[in-house]
């Protein structure tokens, strides 16, 4: 036999051994060879080939390998067969018994007839049966008890071993069970082992709480299995040796005990996996507790570290040293109130030390994390506690100085009052001199401890609290002090000459008490200005005396309070760089949190179910460039903010190289108010729970998705505050320009909000290039051409319109507000009309009206006046349109200079194509070689030059009187009235466009003196009646102040009385002169046609 033998197991062919044509009893030969009976079984011969081969090759499996090796021996029992039957199965067994065979014992036929045959028959075919072991035929069970002994026979077999098929057959199931479970369980452990062995550590105590929970289940679980598993080996166990439990003197055959010896081995396998993997479990949960340990050990650090760095900023604002001793002891008190409310703080952050110090001394497995953490709790503890002494000493330092001070201005108040108190006519004897006197040498006696002795070593003794403000009020009091001994020493002397010797009585006097305190209790901690107007000439000499080394003190006390302050603003500096890292990556979590638990969501097939069919599809609409946004700071901007936790100063490089990638807040910001219009329709949808209850968030998407548009407008505050305190360092620069770039980035993506946001305009915006200033005005049009009625009514009535100044043209919108929530609720703007910038020049000041600025268009066919909110704004945008049209003029210059050096080169002469006359041509020429001069220095080229007064084109610092503007603006009026506002341009016109002249009684706000007839004039303040309206326009109007009456156009009605019967409104004929303005337009065609090239060609 040459097959494979596979592996068989009693429950893979279960049916097949329980028909019992062939088993394996258990029973042993004389050598120890298995016994493998063939009972008498009438179908032999209609077995399948592969049931009886695999029977007989699973019983050949079961012996060891030991005693299969010696060889088996076949009972083939045959005794109610016939021969030819004996002899079919004696050559089928041949064919396919898998083992060695050792012996053939063969019962044959009990019948005489059949007998007698198998003899004979086994004689002559003796060789077909093709075996190498002897087949003996035997004709009874006692033979065969001389080859096997009866105790190794079955009962069929006359013998007396103990054997039950289905028991065998149950038995051997249960075995073989047992021992693929112990082999699948010790391949899960060792997988589950592998799995705990590779898993990463997380970052977060949530994440390790859950990954410890998660790992102490499954290993429950197994636990679990491996129990069950221990119980059914000792189940089994038990059933093998349960006949010699109840029977000592039973004894197991081989097959039983090998079975037993191949349980006890299973089992033994099974205590050795699982003492195994609760040796590495212990070491894993340990780690894991630890990691769980050590990640609270870090979240606990990080809110104690705040709460410190908290604690330490208000600290620091115990910086005053007070101005008197109640306010001394006043901020004394606050400190103490601090102090105590800071007990909690420094206290957990100590008790966080210490189970710091506890992990460290356990051995903790991140030690070189634990141990820094460890150090900078213990030392901001003791910084707060030293720091906070060091306060409470400099308040105690300054409640003595202000006490000293007190005392000595009490003491000087109370002198000054005994001045002032002491009678003078009793001074006029001796007796009352030296009464006097004494009462001065006593009161002087009480001022060694109440009187600041010496200037300089109060200055040593506190200068560490001596601020500006504290050591004048110590000049003040000791000059105080001084002048005050001076009026003592005056006093005296006068007194010791009464006192000697006796003159004719003369009335001394004495200082006023009026000049001075009028009692001797008032309160010294309020007062400030202590010194009389008798004192000041004394103050004058002590200042003289004492200002050099007064001024040498107060520069060594301002360079220590320098240094002081420098070292604040370092502390102030690192917690804003720290809040910045710290916001930073908690901004770059909050995206991924959003991107992982909803962006990739969407596209993930088992949550498909809970997506409406109207949100598929949709994912780029709600997040916008998200993701764009979370790759540029998770993997450059936030590990280059962390290059400069060092070095807070200078992260305003870090914002100035990565200011480009900044742009893409703009796209996001423009899909925003798509995506918020999408969020709305869905905001109920069971997909946005469900993801929200995955995440745990107590928030809904909408709140994160606003983060973007939130944490963008947080730098530029951040970096006001850096650069607050960096004014002085090496990187202000730095963070100055970064500050203006990121407003300009928030002003762009604000301009592009609006900018989206115009209907009606039917070519590309971006063709019109940059959007530079966007914003509201009231506009006011004047026009050549058009009716005069339309023209003169709309110099009156404002037009609200929102202006986009591109670097190619003006759009003229209006401003529509929208109904809705959130971004719908945005205005959108109206297309009206734009202007190109090619032909667009501007007139910066408009005369009774600093918010006013008119831009023209076409040499002033058109003319716009612009109101704008406030002055400031209005310069902004004269500023910005100026340098659109300063660059349009020099690139027409550049292109006009190109031009004629063309025209040099090819053509000697003139052009034949210049229209104008030779002395204009000469003109222009020069005029052109000025403008070529003036643009190198930068002068000169800013001003229309009009037809009639080139000579006053001079610069932008002079003004322009343009006739065109003066003409054009005779008569404008500036009314201003809200009231008055309304849209001349707006479609169908109903109710509003066009004011109305009707008969009645108005009052004249300006002269008129060019009526149809000469004799009719009228003057400001006339009370005129409208009589009737004529033919072509023409009003007949009666002036009832003078009695005459005459004809006047309509159009000089409306101006003549404005458009309402009160004389409030005020004309201007003037508007527009001296004005600066600047045209692109006149400009170029005046420097092109020095070429003979017209500006159409130059832009083409």
């Amino acid at each position: 036999m040459h097959q494979d033998i596979v592996p068989l197991y009693a429950a893979d062919i279960q049916d097949q051994l329980k028909k019992q044509f062939a088993y394996l009893s258990g029973g042993r030969g004389g050598d120890g060879c298995p016994v493998i009976t063939f009972p008498d079984y009438p179908a032999f011969s209609e077995i399948p080939e592969k049931e009886f081969q695999n029977v007989l090759t699973y019983l050949t499996s079961i012996p060891s390998l030991r005693d299969a090796g010696i060889g088996f021996i076949l009972v083939i029992d045959r005794r109610q067969d016939k021969w030819t039957s004996v002899k079919a199965s004696i050559l089928r067994i041949a064919a396919s018994f898998p083992g060695n065979l050792q012996l053939v014992l063969v019962l044959r036929p009990t019948g005489f007839f059949h007998r007698a045959l198998s003899d004979i028959a086994f004689k002559f075919n003796k060789d077909e049966f093709k075996m190498k072991v002897p087949i003996i035929m035997l004709g009874s069970v006692s033979e065969l008890q001389g080859y096997i002994d009866k105790t190794q026979l079955t009962e069929d077999l006359g013998g007396t071993l103990d054997y039950c098929h289905n028991r065998w057959l149950s038995r051997r199931t249960a075995i073989e069970g047992f021992a693929q479970k112990v082999k699948q369980t010790a391949q899960i452990l060792q997988s589950f082992g592998t799995e705990l062995a590779e898993t990463e550590l997380p970052n977060d105590v949530q994440s390790t709480s859950c990954l410890l929970a998660t790992h102490t289940e499954k290993k429950d679980k197994m636990k679990e299995d491996i129990r069950l598993a221990v119980e059914q080996g000792d189940d089994i166990l038990g059933s093998i040796t349960k006949p010699v439990t109840e029977n000592p003197e039973y004894k197991l055959n081989q097959d039983q005990l090998d079975n037993q010896t191949t349980v006890e081995r299973l089992l033994s396998q099974l205590h050795e996996t699982e003492t195994a993997f609760d040796e590495f479990w212990i070491k894993h949960q340990q780690k894991l507790e630890q990691c769980l340990h050590l990640r609270n050990f870090e979240q606990n650090f990080r809110e104690v570290k705040a709460a410190l760095d908290i604690v330490s900023e208000r600290l620091s604002a115990f910086s005053d040293v007070g101005n008197s001793c109640s306010h001394v002891e006043h901020i004394l008190k606050d400190l103490a109130n601090f102090e105590e409310k800071s007990y909690e703080t420094i206290a957990k952050a100590r008790m966080l030390a210490s189970e710091g110090d506890a992990f460290i001394q356990s051995n903790h497995y991140a030690m070189d994390s634990i141990i820094p953490k460890c150090s900078e709790l213990h030392h901001l503890c003791d910084a707060f506690a030293t720091e906070t002494e060091r306060r409470r000493n400099l308040l105690n330092k300054s409640l003595e100085l202000h006490d000293l001070l007190e005392k000595s201005m009490k003491w000087c108040d109370e002198g000054i009052y005994l001045l002032a108190s002491q009678p003078v006519d009793k001074c006029q004897s001796q007796d009352g001199a030296e009464s006097a006197l004494q009462e001065i040498e006593k009161f002087l006696d009480t001022g060694a401890g109440n009187k600041i002795k010496e200037l300089n070593k109060i200055y040593r003794e506190y200068a560490p609290i001596l601020n500006e403000d504290l050591k004048e009020h110590v000049q003040k009091v000791f000059q105080k002090q001084e002048s005050m001994e001076e009026m003592f020493q005056k006093r005296q002397v006068s007194l010791k000459k009464l006192a000697a010797k006796q003159t004719r009585p003369v009335q001394p006097v004495a200082p006023r008490p009026e000049a001075f305190v009028k009692s001797p209790c008032t309160s010294p901690g309020l007062q400030r200005e202590y010194i009389s107007n008798s004192e000041s000439s004394a103050l004058r000499r002590v200042n003289y005396r004492r200002g050099k080394s007064e001024m040498t003190e107060l520069h060594q006390s301002r360079g220590g309070s320098a240094m002081d302050d420098e070292e604040n603003l370092a502390v102030l500096r690192q917690h804003v760089i720290n809040e910045l890292i710290e916001t930073e990556r908690a901004y770059v979590e909050e995206l991924l949190c959003v991107l992982e638990g909803y962006a990739a969501e969407m596209d993930n097939p088992l949550m498909a179910h809970l997506i409406s069919p109207e949100l598929q599809n949709k994912k780029d609409i709600l997040f916008g460039n998200m993701e764009e946004i979370y790759h540029f700071h998770n993997r450059i901007f936030l590990r280059e903010l962390e290059n400069y936790v060092e070095y807070p100063e200078l992260v305003g490089r870090c914002f100035l190289d990565q200011m480009e990638d900044f742009q893409i807040y703009e796209k996001y910001c423009q899909n925003k108010p798509r995506s918020e219009s999408l969020w709305r329709q869905f905001s109920d949808s069971v997909f946005f729970q469900e993801c929200q209850r995955k995440l745990d968030h107590k928030l809904s998407l909408d709140s994160y998705l606003l983060k973007p548009v939130q944490r963008i407008t947080k730098y530029q505050l951040l970096l006001k505050e850096m650069l607050k305190y960096s004014k002085n360092c090496e990187g202000a620069e730095d963070l100055q320009e970064a500050l203006t770039s990121i407003l300009g980035i928030l002003k762009a993506v604000n301009d592009s909000m609006h900018q989206i946001a115009i209907t009606g305009y039917d070519g590309n915006l971006n063709e019109l290039g940059k959007l530079l200033m966007q914003g509201s005005f009231n506009v006011w049009t004047d026009h050549k051409k058009g009716h005069s009625k339309v023209k003169d009514l709309a110099r009156f009535k404002p037009m609200q319109r929102h202006l986009f100044l591109h670097e190619k043209a003006v759009l003229f919108c209006k401003k529509r507000e929208e109904n809705g929530e959130g971004y719908e609720k945005a205005p959108s703007y109206s297309y009206k009309h734009s202007l190109n910038m090619a032909a667009v020049g501007i007139t910066e000041n408009v005369k009774g009206d600093a918010k006013k600025f008119e831009i023209w268009y076409n040499a002033r066919e058109e003319v716009y006046i612009i109101q704008a909110p406030t002055p400031e704004v209005k310069a902004t945008w004269v500023n910005e349109i100026r340098k659109v049209l300063t660059s349009q003029l020099q690139a027409c210059r550049e292109a006009s200079q190109h031009r004629t050096l063309e025209h040099t080169q090819s053509l000697p002469l003139p052009s034949s194509s210049c229209t104008s006359p030779s002395r204009n041509h000469i003109r222009n020429t020069r005029k052109m070689e000025e403008r070529k001069a003036d643009l190198t220095s930068l002068e000169g080229y800013g001003t229309t030059v009009a037809p009639k007064n080139p000579e006053k084109s001079k610069g932008w610092a002079k003004a322009s009187h343009s006739l065109d503007a003066s003409e054009e603006n005779d008569g404008w009026s500036s009314a201003e009235d809200p009231l008055n506002s309304s849209d001349a341009e707006e479609e169908g016109g109903g109710g509003g466009g066009e004011m109305k002249l009707t008969p009645g009684k108005y009052t004249v706000v300006t002269d008129y003196e060019k009526g149809v007839s000469e004799e009719f004039t009228v003057k400001s303040g006339d009370l005129v009646q409208l009589i009737r309206e004529g033919e072509d326009g023409l009003w007949y109007v009666k002036n009832l102040s003078t009695g005459r009456e005459g004809w006047i156009p309509a159009n000089n009605l409306l101006m003549l009385i404005g458009n309402s019967k009160s004389a409030q409104s005020l004309s201007s004929s003037e508007s527009g002169t001296a004005s600066s303005t600047l045209s692109t337009s006149s400009s170029c065609s005046e420097s092109c046609n020095a070429s003979s090239t017209s500006f159409s060609d130059i832009k083409g």
